[in-house]
């Protein structure tokens, strides 16, 4: 069987510079940073004091308080997310087989701050205090449940969790399911709520945090000569795949099409990546195969860029090994200096930042990148988003465990790929 062209036609998001598409897009092209003071939880005692939260989200009253109260707030994520992309999809179930439509949406972490909860009036009150709805709502796969059930969708469904790469995961496997029959249409993408104290402590004592505690909106600072280390986030997003032939039926409206995927592992160290990068190399390698295109046809590369020293690094020596000289031709950047690292929803809220950019043929910058590290010598887009013309865009997510996930998207066309 022939493979099945998979495209996009709706996205939604939450995340620490926005809580639509539109409002996220806009800060991130205007350099808008969104890490603040930590505000969910007096963050005094750390050693490390911010982050990017998703700010103006009540839950109750998308929810109500009964519902929003059975959600772990991954869950909650999630669920918004998946509201704004199937309105802006505009699918309608009524006219669909629920048993084509399906659910592939990851998290690192899951619902942490329900266990932690749990945890503490087991050990306060006693464990027959333990709330029934500990394990439904801790659970990784509970947002991808729960998204099912509201919405009637019977197709596969599964979560995925591979760290940091997670959503370029779920998008990628969610692709995949598509490409070979296994469904018609895939809500696919991941969330992730993982800052509460015990991450952040855990964190921090690894070592992995910035500690710019009075100065958190130039914190995050990606291949800048100066950064010390990542600041953890929370966000979701959330993409709308379908095949190309089901789209055309119903009318769609069509974003963009994913045209590459592919995924490794480094095998190498838990936390750390291989200093050249080898596994994200191949993995890159892969996806260009995957979608049929050379190192010349990738225009934007959504960088990983977490802003620690050694992701950075290791990953420009990454794209230098597979891009050649023609590295310094390519227009790169990453979102993170202005979203902080979202772990487990880096990489879908990166998909729809990936997504948007070839529809405005724009690459939106990497914030406080203002003294570049000499061995990060690409062109990263330091500051100022850029005019630029888009036709296929790489967007790489890095895992702890060592995984690797390298999705491309390009511009929609009839007649494939351009």
């Amino acid at each position: 069987m022939e493979r099945r062209r998979v495209v996009v036609t709706g996205m939604g998001i939450l995340c620490p510079i926005g809580n639509t598409v539109e409002t996220a897009w806009q800060n991130l092209t205007a350099g808008v940073c969104g890490i603040q003071t930590i505000q969910r939880f007096d963050p005094q005692p750390l050693p490390v004091r911010i982050a990017g939260e998703v700010r103006d989200f009540d839950a109750r009253a998308l929810f109500g308080n009964k519902e929003a109260r059975r959600m772990d707030r991954v869950t909650q994520l999630a669920m918004a997310a998946t509201m704004q992309a199937l309105e802006a999809a505009k699918l309608d179930m009524a006219a669909e087989d629920p048993y084509e439509v399906g659910c592939l949406i990851g998290s690192g972490v899951g619902g942490i701050e329900t266990l932690l909860d749990g945890a503490r009036v087991g050990t306060e009150k006693g464990l027959k205090f333990v709330s029934p709805l500990l394990v439904p709502m801790m659970l990784t796969d509970s947002p991808v449940g729960r998204v099912a059930i509201e919405y009637n969708f019977r197709g596969p469904n599964m979560s995925i969790s591979t760290a940091c790469a997670t959503g370029n995961n779920a998008i990628g496997e969610a692709t995949e399911m598509i490409r070979r029959g296994a469904a018609d249409v895939m809500i696919s993408g991941s969330a992730e709520a993982a800052v509460v104290p015990l991450s952040v402590a855990s964190f921090a004592n690894m070592g992995a945090l910035s500690t710019r505690n009075d100065e958190p909106a130039t914190a995050s600072r990606p291949f800048d000569k100066d950064r010390d280390g990542f600041v953890i986030a929370e966000g979701a997003a959330i993409l709308i795949l379908e095949s190309l032939e089901h789209a055309q039926g119903r009318g769609a409206t069509i974003l963009a099409e994913v045209l590459g995927y592919a995924n490794t592992d480094d095998a190498y160290h838990i936390t750390a990546p291989m200093e050249d990068g080898g596994g994200a190399q191949v993995a890159m390698r892969k996806a260009l195969r995957n979608a049929g295109l050379t190192i010349h046809d990738i225009d934007y590369i959504n960088a990983h860029g977490t802003s620690t020293p050694l992701n950075d690094s290791a990953e420009t020596r990454a794209l230098k090994a597979v891009f050649g000289e023609h590295a310094y031709n390519i227009k790169i950047s990453s979102v993170k200096g202005a979203t902080g690292h979202m772990l487990g929803a880096a990489g879908s809220v990166e998909a729809v930042f990936s997504v948007l950019s070839t529809l405005h043929d724009f690459v939106p910058p990497t914030i406080n990148l203002h003294t570049p590290d000499p061995e990060c010598d690409l062109d990263y887009t330091p500051n100022q988003g850029v005019a630029h013309t888009i036709r296929h865009v790489m967007s790489n997510s890095f895992g702890f465990g060592g995984h690797n996930a390298v999705l491309i998207f390009g511009k929609y066309s009839a007649n494939g790929s351009q």
